[in-house]
């Protein structure tokens, strides 16, 4: 390590215990050396680099989503439509403050996997204690907006009367323990940037477990109903911390002593990604809260079809939000490590893995439509609702997923705000007049075609704009400022990367 790395890096944890080392470092170091953190993804298959990730997260996610659709599960057996509207109220305005935590998490997992590729273990362990700080921070202070204001903000998406009584109580209960969602949630971006995939799942499934023993405890053993469910979902939020917390100190030394000095010249790089990559995510919310406001209209029933397609989406599509984390890392290793063909290769690799998966997932879920309307007494609009999205709407999440990889590019390559002018380009061109014309023209279900149809273009362009970004990263070694984006777009291709387009 240079003497300059030396200088601007705190003592990492592992520096004070003279003998033993870890599982993950192997052999102890000498006291005073930082111990070296081994590149995961600079070599071998990408593809199998992909495919290992994703599994890994999709499992976390899944189980953290299938906890989700077992809580509307659950509570529609209380018998009660607005019930399921009002987790559907919740779980709209939920989703901005977790679109905050995953960029603050895509921050993470791409400043700690930059610094291991380019060999600053001691500058990976410094920013992977930022990055939780600044999370907790952020969504600390975010939480509280929204608790003041729960109200307000339900009242924007059209809840009244029973619905937005149930959904306010939901929120009272969950929304402080948004601090801990969003501090476990970096800890699992950093054991993906580590190229730990199984720990970063342990921390999501951690949480699905706890929750999915608590839930019908709180629901119907203490009585509680939805506030039961909140109750749950609060203590997962503490599990998932424990064991995030486990991989990053114990297994892995990945963190060093927190110091305000390190602390504040890492805000600096750590929202320069963070930001965009915010307001890239919070693109998808605000799509989904106009969904929601754009379904209101046409009655409770109608928004509860939509809550169930809401929780049926994450889990049958839980691997784009697994690959869209999952890439970064390995795009990040690479360039670190200036593997520039391999960053071009794990691309291409992504989009097609995305397209493969989705597929395989739309066949699973049109010949289960019958039974997931029965299974959550779905009727009238909600399961039309249900059916049309089971049968043909999800088949346009292929493009949906086509456009996270590329956003997962953008960010890792250091042009954070292409992906949030994508997304939110998705969410308001790609989403307003599509759904607007959607619904006119037949109603709720029109909200569907319009989402979808949307999504198609934008997943278009974000291919386009991805493959020739991966395809001229000459222009961009790593470390040096962004290259303009217009010498990207104007930069000549041969005729087999055309074709490759």
């Amino acid at each position: 390590m240079t003497q300059e790395q030396k200088s601007e890096t705190s003592p990492p944890l592992a520096d004070i215990e003279p003998t033993g080392g870890t599982a993950a470092s192997g052999p102890a170091q000498p006291v005073g050396q930082p111990v070296a953190i081994p590149k995961t993804f600079v070599e071998g298959s990408t593809m199998r680099h992909i495919a290992v990730m994703t599994a890994a997260g999709s499992f976390g996610l899944m189980s953290v989503f299938l906890v989700d659709l077992a809580d509307l599960y659950f509570l529609s057996l209380l018998g009660e439509v607005a019930v399921a509207a009002a987790i559907g109220y919740a779980g709209t305005l939920l989703f901005f403050l977790i679109s905050i935590s995953i960029g603050t998490t895509i921050a993470a997992a791409t400043l700690v996997s930059r610094a291991i590729g380019a060999g600053e273990g001691a500058r990976a362990r410094r920013l992977a204690t930022s990055t939780l700080i600044y999370a907790a921070i952020l969504s600390a202070l975010f939480a509280a907006v929204m608790f003041v204001y729960v109200e307000d903000c339900l009242a924007l998406l059209g809840a009244e009367g029973r619905a937005d009584e149930l959904a306010a109580s939901y929120l009272r209960i969950v929304l402080p323990s948004t601090p801990l969602l969003g501090f476990s949630m970096v800890a699992s971006g950093i054991l993906r940037g580590r190229g730990d995939p199984r720990r970063s799942m342990y921390v999501t499934l951690a949480g699905a477990v706890v929750n999915a023993i608590c839930d019908p405890i709180f629901i119907f053993g203490f009585g509680l109903g939805v506030e039961g469910a909140a109750v749950a979902s609060f203590l997962s939020r503490i599990a998932m911390v424990v064991v995030g917390l486990n991989g990053l100190i114990r297994v892995h030394d990945l963190l060093a002593r927190p110091d305000a000095i390190g602390f504040f010249k890492d805000i600096r790089p750590i929202t320069a990604i963070a930001l965009p990559a915010m307001l890239t995510n919070i693109a998808t919310p605000v799509g989904n809260a106009y969904m929601t406001w754009s379904i209101a209209p046409f009655g409770v029933s109608a928004v509860a079809g939509w809550a169930i397609v809401g929780r049926i989406l994450p889990v049958a599509f839980g691997g784009i939000f697994a690959l869209s984390g999952a890439i970064g890392p390995i795009i990040g290793q690479n360039y670190g490590a200036n593997r520039l063909d391999r960053v071009r290769r794990a691309y291409i690799d992504g989009l097609i893995f995305i397209t493969a998966y989705v597929l395989v997932l739309w066949a699973i879920l049109f010949f289960a439509r019958g039974f997931i309307v029965e299974a959550f007494s779905a009727t009238g609009e909600g399961a039309d609702l249900v059916l049309l999205f089971c049968t043909l709407v999800a088949g346009s999440f292929v493009f949906v997923g086509i456009l996270f990889v590329s956003n997962a590019a953008f960010n890792t390559l250091g042009y954070p705000y292409l992906s949030t002018a994508f997304n939110w380009g998705r969410a308001t061109l790609g989403t307003i007049p599509f759904v607007a014309v959607g619904k006119y023209l037949m109603g709720a279900e029109g909200v569907l075609w319009g989402q979808a149809a949307g999504g198609i273009v934008f997943g278009l362009l974000g291919a386009i704009v991805g493959y020739r970004l991966v395809t001229h990263l000459h222009n961009k070694p790593p470390g040096d400022p962004p290259a303009p984006l217009w010498r990207i777009a104007l930069s000549p291709m041969s005729s087999g990367k055309a074709a490759g387009v």
